[in-house]
C-alpha cells in the first residue's frame, strides 16, 4: 500500500553563491512519518534553512536590505 500525501510547505534556501535569502511554496509528498519528502531536482543547488507548514508570507528576509543598499550606490 502507497502512501501518497499531499502537504503544502514553505521551503527557505539559499541558491549557491548568493546570499539573498529566497522562499518557495510548494506540495510536496509526505512519506509515513509525515515528514515532506523534497525531491533532489528541488534541492540541487540550494541549501535549505527551513521547511515551514503550509503558505507563509515573509515580511523581510536577510538580503533584501543588502541588495537594495546595492542598487542605491
Amino acid at each position: 500500500m502507497s502512501h501518497s500525501q499531499q502537504r503544502t510547505v514553505t521551503v527557505i534556501y539559499y541558491i549557491e553563491g548568493s546570499l539573498e535569502l529566497k522562499h518557495d511554496v510548494c506540495s510536496f509528498e509526505e512519506n509515513l512519518n509525515g515528514r515532506v519528502v523534497i525531491p533532489n531536482d528541488f534541492k540541487q543547488d540550494k541549501s535549505i534553512i527551513a521547511v515551514c507548514d503550509g503558505e507563509i508570507e515573509i515580511l523581510n528576509k536577510v538580503g533584501e536590505r543588502i541588495l537594495s543598499v546595492e542598487y542605491v550606490a
